[in-house]
């Protein structure tokens, strides 16, 4: 695809290209830039704060290491992300644990909800208790989702990627993408249309 290069891309472009040509600042210019995007995104894995800095630095070390393989055929956060997303796997799988539940969802969050305008008067004990209800429905469903389909709707509604910087970030089709995006809002809506109501027809 002969797309535009944007200038920020271009901008990581030449700081990577001076970083695998030895200039170790040009590195932690990237690093200063994405440390925390990154830490952000693998906080919907990992729950502990301090886990979440040592995995987001391992993935640094890793991409720094890596550094000398990337051609830039993606934008170097996608290819960051996808380094981070599979340490973030690889230290759950090394603590024997699955990515944890979070346990309350933003109120912003709750606000792009359909059918859920009471909770924009988030002071009165029934609607604090609707928004924890549905915080914890959501990040339930999140978590009975296969995989794929977390990680493709945490990068798609948590981080904003477009369709196609989530499906360089998991190396698969555009189309694969949309259906694990389109599958797992399906699934997230079908455990919170009890709690507003809502009819088969509509989705979050």
């Amino acid at each position: 695809m002969n797309e535009p290069v944007s200038g920020e891309r271009q901008i990581d472009q030449i700081l990577v290209e001076r970083a695998q040509a030895g200039d170790k600042h040009a590195f932690e210019l990237l690093v200063s830039k994405y440390q925390r995007k990154l830490g952000r995104l693998l906080s919907r894995f990992i729950r502990d704060a301090a886990e979440v800095e040592d995995v987001t630095q391992e993935a640094f070390i890793k991409a720094y290491r890596a550094l000398p393989t990337f051609r830039g055929d993606s934008a170097f956060y996608t290819w960051l992300y996808r380094i981070g997303i599979n340490t973030a796997k690889n230290f759950l799988v090394s603590q024997g644990r699955r990515a944890p539940t979070v346990t309350k969802l933003d109120a912003e969050e709750s606000e792009g909800l359909e059918d859920a305008d009471a909770l924009h008067d988030l002071n009165t004990p029934e609607t604090a208790l609707l928004t924890q209800e549905i915080g914890q429905t959501v990040n339930a469903a999140m978590e009975a989702l296969p995989e794929e389909l977390r990680v493709a709707l945490t990068l798609r509604e948590i981080e904003g990627l477009s369709y196609e910087e989530i499906a360089q970030a998991m190396s698969c089709p555009i189309g694969t993408v949309r259906s694990r995006i389109f599958r797992a809002r399906e699934a997230v809506a079908d455990k919170l249309r009890p709690l507003l109501g809502t009819s088969q027809d509509r989705r979050w």
